[in-house]
């Protein structure tokens, strides 16, 4: 036998990573008012054992109280003047009313002795054994069953004998009817706590389990979800808001996903045809001569165009799992932006732009990468240059100013501008406006990878302005 098996065939490796069993979990609507309805029952046994021997010993002491005052009549009655203590005939028919005024139970016993403890009197007729048993206030079995209040009966400064009342403490101190009223009180409480937090429970439950329904339904790819709760508490209307508005952003994000694939593919898919089409017409003679080298020029600039797109994306995903490092170098602003700009504008010199600038006199520095900024302020470059007005010629103005401990480059342009619906979703990867997507090629990663480097410098992207006389962004830098 294999010593890796155990007797069940399951080696210790198999045995480890054997995950044991989640537990089913339970609503909320269950696990508080089950937990409340334990914890409010558990206080409330506590208050009521208290208040039960409260009144239990208030009871006893009124019961003392009130077999004092009764001894005391008693002692009252049977002293003579004489100094002797004589028992009227009616002493039972007086104890029968006291008793019953005093609302006292049947089974209390009263003695009336001389000092030397001999009983003259017994109510209910009792042995000399039993009149010992009741007079002693030491029993041999602990604690006494019963209570025990004397009252000497006095007679000019002297005491000729004694009453004595005992009263068993096993008797109930409440009837049936007080226990009756107690325990209806008790379970009233009790109840009313419990349906409360249930219904509380329950209110707060049923928002959240259609949220959580909701959040399965996205789960399982469908956006289009309708979350209709009506709710008065603020933290759970908040809820619901947040979680509609995410419902909706990842229902768009989803359709741009989607869209986003087919137009890069559809984007880099075109200059593949095209350069196919145009080297088999050279290949099979199609064209000639200096025909020929046009088609050759033509698919060589859409070589180029593809390999920016496959370049863009390399970058993009570089940046964004880490792989892109970022220098930390101090730099001249206004020294770096100039050369940007004129290496930028080399290649358009034939294409009519102004370019008017707006530096400070002083040397302004920032910390940064020199090649990262570049590629921020010459994508903002050929975003203005895109975004042209046919009816104006086109001038940037690039302007650096400090404010709150930052340094701010402005790229403006007079362009035709952004449309309002679009501005929100600009700095989205893939995002490309209807009007961009009939003008330029592209795949709409740009302004994403721009601002990713900008964040990646301490710094911020953010476009400032935009409108029918142009835009303005704005890249911001610690000083």
């Amino acid at each position: 036998m294999d010593r890796g098996m155990n007797h069940l065939g399951k080696t210790p490796r198999q045995r480890k990573d054997k995950k044991p069993r989640n537990r089913r979990a339970t609503s909320i609507l269950t696990y508080w008012t089950l937990r409340y309805f334990l914890i409010l029952f558990a206080a409330l046994a506590i208050i009521a054992g208290g208040a039960l021997y409260g009144i239990r010993e208030t009871a006893m002491e009124n019961r003392s109280r009130t077999a004092a005052m009764l001894g005391q009549e008693v002692a009252d009655r049977v002293k003579n003047s004489d100094g002797t203590v004589h028992i009227p005939d009616n002493l039972n028919a007086i104890l029968d009313e006291r008793m019953g005024l005093f609302n006292m139970n049947l089974d209390v016993c009263l003695l009336v002795a001389d000092p030397a403890g001999n009983a003259l009197f017994t109510r209910p007729q009792m042995t000399e054994q039993q009149v010992e048993e009741k007079l002693d206030p030491n029993p041999r079995s602990g604690e006494p069953e019963y209570q025990l209040v004397r009252t000497p009966i006095m007679e000019n400064g002297e005491e000729i004998g004694g009453v004595y009342i005992s009263q068993f403490r096993k008797t109930p101190a409440y009837g049936s009817h007080e226990l009756l009223v107690f325990a209806g009180l008790f379970s009233v409480i009790a109840l009313s706590g419990w349906f409360t937090i249930y219904l509380l429970s329950r209110k707060l439950s049923r928002p959240i389990r259609r949220v959580a329904e909701s959040a399965r339904q996205i789960r399982n790819g469908n956006y289009d979800v309708e979350l209709e709760v009506k709710t008065g508490e603020r933290e759970l209307l908040e809820l619901v808001d947040s979680f509609r508005g995410m419902a909706g952003r990842l229902r768009q994000l989803e359709e741009w996903r989607e869209l986003s694939l087919a137009g890069v593919t559809h984007e880099l898919k075109t200059p593949v045809t095209s350069i196919k089409g145009l080297v088999m017409a050279v290949r099979d003679d199609v064209v000639i001569g200096e025909e020929a080298k046009e088609f050759l020029d033509i698919a060589l600039q859409e070589s180029n165009r593809m390999e920016r797109m496959v370049a863009d994306l390399l970058d993009y995903n570089a940046f964004s799992s880490g792989n892109v490092e970022v220098r930390r170098d101090r730099l001249d602003l206004k020294l770096l932006v100039s050369e940007i700009v004129y290496q930028w504008k080399l290649p358009h010199e034939c294409d009519s732009i102004e370019i008017d600038y707006a530096f400070p006199d002083e040397m302004v520095y920032t910390t940064g990468d020199a090649l990262r900024i570049q590629q921020i302020v010459v994508n903002l470059l050929n975003n203005g240059m895109q975004a042209a007005h046919p009816d104006r010629p086109l001038r940037l103005h690039i302007a650096i100013s400090e404010s709150d401990g930052r340094i701010d480059v402005e790229v403006a342009d007079n362009g035709a501008g952004i449309e309002e619906s679009d501005r929100d979703y600009i700095f989205d990867r893939f995002f490309r406006s209807e009007k961009k997507k009939r003008q330029t090629r592209g795949l709409g990663l740009g302004l994403t990878y721009s601002r990713l480097l900008a964040r990646a410098q301490g710094g911020e992207l953010q476009l400032r302005s935009s409108g029918p006389s142009g835009t303005t962004f704005s890249l911001q830098l610690p000083m």
